[in-house]
């Protein structure tokens, strides 16, 4: 649980951890241990962000919602990052939502907290950017990916990087969810799983997956999976980040 732990633990969300000490020493005492529990929202498209989040482990899904009333993820967020990137462009308002995908654990902090250390931090702002560069990239692959790539290599991607996300090889993972992620419909979702899991790669019951072959994984999903792994290690990684370190405040 959330509360068995400390902001004061050393950061468990990989963006926090890649602050320069000084930064995180000046928002640790206003992040508070949160649970996250399945669907749970964490803010609604068109209303005022009130908090940003550091998810630990689980997923954030990234929504946009249309007339209709149909919805798709276009984006997720897991412990390399922050719901509530608007806060970082100076709004607090955006036309998607964010809700838990996968429960799990993280830090949550007031919106106008994050603004005025973004205001007074030449180094956090840079991190922040950057990781809203590679969020941006993860958007824009997904959005091809979509388009030119079959089922079962989306569906093998898009559980690799929930994998990433966690500390198990079990998760839970529902087929509204799967379908919202992939695009289809739930039938298509039910085809694409069941594919997966014949090949060995994966056991789904019941909205519960394990992985049982992460390798297999990889060489079944599409390029896309480590197009985006190797952006964020471009945009975040430790050369990178250690010349954000070497100057500002």
């Amino acid at each position: 649980m959330a509360a068995g732990r400390t902001a004061a633990d050393a950061p468990a969300n990989r963006l926090l951890g890649l602050l320069r000490p000084s930064v995180y020493a000046r928002l640790r005492p206003h992040l508070r241990p949160i649970s996250l529990e399945y669907r749970q929202p964490l803010y609604d498209a068109g209303q005022p962000i009130d908090f940003v989040y550091f998810i630990e482990t689980g997923v954030g899904s990234l929504v946009n919602t249309m007339a209709n009333g149909q919805a798709a993820e276009v984006g997720t967020i897991g412990n390399e990052g922050m719901v509530g990137l608007p806060i970082v462009f100076g709004d607090n308002r955006a036309p998607t939502s964010v809700y838990v995908q996968v429960p799990g654990a993280g830090l949550r902090m007031r919106a106008t907290r994050l603004q005025q250390t973004l205001a007074q931090s030449v180094s956090l702002r840079t991190v922040m950017l950057r990781y809203a560069h590679a969020v941006f990239n993860q958007v824009a692959q997904s959005a091809a990916c979509n388009h030119f790539h079959p089922i079962q290599q989306r569906c093998c991607r898009w559980l690799l990087m929930t994998h990433d996300r966690m500390q198990s090889d079990e998760f839970l993972l529902t087929q509204e969810f799967l379908a919202m992620m992939l695009g289809v419909q739930r039938t298509g979702v039910t085809a694409a799983a069941g594919t997966v899991q014949r090949e060995g790669l994966i056991r789904y019951r019941r909205g519960n997956v394990t992985i049982l072959d992460r390798r297999g994984l990889e060489r079944r999903s599409c390029e896309c999976y480590g197009v985006s792994k190797r952006e964020f290690d471009r945009l975040l990684g430790g050369h990178a980040i250690r010349k954000v370190r070497s100057g500002g405040r």
